[in-house]
């Protein structure tokens, strides 16, 4: 019994100990984190875009709706200070689920990667349309407004520091008007508050894949990071 009394008040010296190490420093508060036996008590909510994709589940507010196979509703970091938003998936996508991660996708992922020097996860990317248009066509108007909902509740959530809206549809619809891509790419906008850049589509850049082109998508991209 004297031996157990002896541990504790060893104990609480050294805690006194640390408090006052702590209190020297300036530290007003203890940083410690809580401990995993009550985060398992307490109840957890999903994150905000999980509670989005789960209102996007099954939705057939358009004709899209009927001949997908996946909706594709976005995928990275759910805090990026970037947040890359495309036109709607292609047929790998659809497969997949998973924005760009066919051909136009793989290029996305090399300017991020090997351009801007992050990683792929610590963006976010989406589209405005979530559900693949027939031939890998634009989305029409319709098909716009029916997703629109759902874009803005993810831009929300993810509270970017940046936009960047990636070819002509995904520029005029955050516009909400008729980007003449290029001759815009590379200004600055504003959509719900923050701060958007245009640029060319990936898809765009394989059609046209010119060093002038690629050169101005990388004009595009360090203005991006400065503004960061």
């Amino acid at each position: 019994m004297l031996e157990t009394q002896n541990k504790v008040i060893a104990l609480i010296e050294e805690v006194k100990k640390q408090l006052h190490y702590l209190k020297f420093f300036g530290f007003q508060e203890i940083p410690a984190q809580i401990p995993s036996d009550i985060i398992y008590h307490q109840k957890k909510e999903p994150p905000p875009l999980e509670k989005i994709e789960k209102e996007v589940e099954g939705c057939k507010r358009c004709k899209l709706s009927s001949a997908r196979t996946h909706i594709v509703f976005g995928v990275g970091n759910q805090n990026a200070d970037i947040l890359f938003i495309g036109e709607g998936p292609g047929q790998e996508e659809d497969l997949k689920g998973i924005p760009f991660v066919g051909k136009a996708g793989q290029l996305l992922t090399q300017i991020i990667e090997k351009g801007m020097g992050l990683k792929r996860s610590d963006v976010y990317i989406c589209n405005i349309v979530k559900c693949r248009p027939p031939g890998n066509r634009d989305p029409e108007e319709e098909e716009i407004e029916a997703c629109r909902g759902f874009l803005e509740k993810q831009i929300k959530a993810i509270n970017p520091k940046i936009i960047v809206a990636l070819g002509k549809p995904a520029s005029s619809t955050l516009l909400e008007r008729n980007v003449m891509i290029t001759r815009e790419r590379g200004t600055w906008h504003k959509f719900m508050g923050y701060k958007v850049m245009i640029t060319y589509h990936p898809a765009f850049l394989l059609r046209f894949y010119t060093k002038e082109n690629r050169s101005k998508v990388w004009e595009d991209m360090k203005k991006v990071l400065a503004a960061l």
